[in-house]
């Protein structure tokens, strides 16, 4: 691709490139960041690139069901690829823009990306759609697949889905995972009340309203959040409402003097830790990887609350060989298959297999079963994940309760009482629940001896 894009102002192009490098293994959303950062966009055209991105890989399956009789045989270069897509995309999924609006820009981005040539092919093949009639998904007979290709959920998935909260229920999740994920932001307590960071919010443009969810939770819409002056203050940061749950379920109060979070990064979960402590209470951030410790400092840096934050590289396996004292509170946001937070990272749909939710099932309970023996009398350890099968959930704390008879499950409880009228002690959070990443969250009590 030219460099000549390094300078772009142009939404479908910077899509187009920004698509090429997530199916080549970038982050959707840390790729997305970068390009508006790099890009000085209007607030439009922030919004359509961020509709693009998401929406074509959203609707991958579907696209590619509609795309691959017309570039069957032929090579493609990835962005060309994707170009078609995101054409796709806005022609049958987008109802504001114009067809030949559609049809001239997607031309334009190919002759700047591509050639004269590449331009020609990308006409005939936009033409030749037009022309002809796609490929109706509601006809294919299998179900399954006709689920899978309608929403764009691989079959394993929706396999699993149905095997588990049945037909009725996995229909909801499933039309709910395309749908554009909210903004959420966590106030920093430490620096700013609800109604602050909501008036610094709203002075910059955006719309805030309360959560329904989380206690210190903000939805925003309107603006990009992380370009805000509350965002770089430290008045807020950037958290799904779900991914709050944990935290409160930790219930920490004056009486907690040691936190350990043993999978911390990037720092959301451990930084609300840390806004909850009083005096000179600490929590223990931990993760594997030192660049991901790195994020860990930063973001308590940035929220003022680095003097609460002790962050190192370990294992959260090697917890019971580096520490010798106990915690009052145990936090694993094990590492999952991230299968509930679709709509936010869309690409993780085609990425996960079911192999990879049983390895990390495995896992996940080394985590549990080693940090266990860290935590003190009478203390609490949570269990979550942002995943929404029971493989890495509900298996992972039945196997671990087996194995650790001094432990009990107790009720997960919430400052909004989430799901009060539930007969399960673990709280599920589906994404189809509250328009919120699916969470799962189970509280684990250490029995007296």
């Amino acid at each position: 691709m030219p460099s000549k894009i390094k300078d772009s102002q142009n939404p479908r192009l910077l899509a187009v490139v920004t698509l090429a490098k997530i199916k080549n293994g970038a982050y959707s959303n840390l790729q997305l960041n970068q390009v508006i950062r790099q890009h000085n966009l209007k607030p439009v055209d922030k919004g359509l690139l961020t509709t693009l991105v998401y929406g074509t890989i959203q609707y991958r399956l579907l696209l590619e069901y509609w795309l691959t009789p017309f570039v069957k045989g032929k090579k493609l270069e990835p962005w060309v690829r994707e170009l078609l897509l995101t054409a796709l995309f806005q022609w049958h999924k987008l109802n504001k823009i114009p067809k030949h609006a559609i049809f001239n820009e997607t031309i334009e981005v190919a002759k700047t990306l591509g050639n004269a040539g590449t331009a020609k092919f990308v006409t005939a093949i936009l033409h030749n759609m037009d022309r002809s009639e796609l490929r109706d998904a509601d006809k294919i007979s299998d179900p399954i697949m006709r689920l899978s290709i309608s929403y764009s959920i691989p079959v394993w998935l929706v396999q699993s889905l149905l095997d588990q909260v049945g037909p009725a229920k996995t229909q909801s999740i499933l039309s709910s995972l395309n749908e554009a994920p909210a903004q959420a932001v966590r106030v920093n307590t430490t620096r700013a009340t609800a109604d602050q960071a909501k008036a610094a919010l709203e002075a910059e443009g955006l719309t805030v309203r309360d959560s329904k969810v989380a206690r210190d939770a903000l939805v925003v819409t309107g603006g990009h959040v992380a370009s805000s002056q509350a965002f770089l203050d430290g008045l807020i940061t950037i958290q799904d409402e779900s991914a709050m749950l944990p935290v409160e379920a930790l219930a920490i109060d004056d009486q907690v003097h040691s936190v350990l979070d043993a999978a911390a990064a990037p720092g959301g979960k451990t930084t609300q830790i840390a806004q909850y402590l009083t005096g000179d209470a600490k929590v223990t951030a931990i993760d594997i990887h030192d660049h991901k410790v790195k994020l860990i400092k930063a973001n308590a840096n940035r929220l003022g609350l680095a003097d609460k934050v002790k962050a190192e590289a370990l294992d959260a396996r090697q917890v019971p060989d580096h520490y010798q004292e106990d915690f009052d509170r145990i936090l694993v946001d094990a590492p999952c298959s991230g299968l509930g937070l679709l709509r936010r990272k869309p690409e993780i749909r085609y990425e996960k297999t079911l192999e990879d939710v049983l390895n990390l099932a495995d896992l996940q309970l080394a985590i549990l079963n080693s940090v266990a023996g860290r935590l003190a009398q009478d203390g609490r350890l949570v269990y979550s994940t942002c995943t929404i099968l029971n493989q890495e959930n509900d298996g992972v704390i039945k196997k671990f309760l087996a194995k650790n008879p001094n432990f009990e499950l107790v009720k997960t409880e919430t400052a909004k009482d989430l799901k009060s009228d539930r007969k399960d002690a673990v709280l599920k959070i589906y994404p189809d629940d509250y328009e919120t990443d699916g969470f799962f969250v189970a509280t684990l009590q250490k029995r007296r001896d």
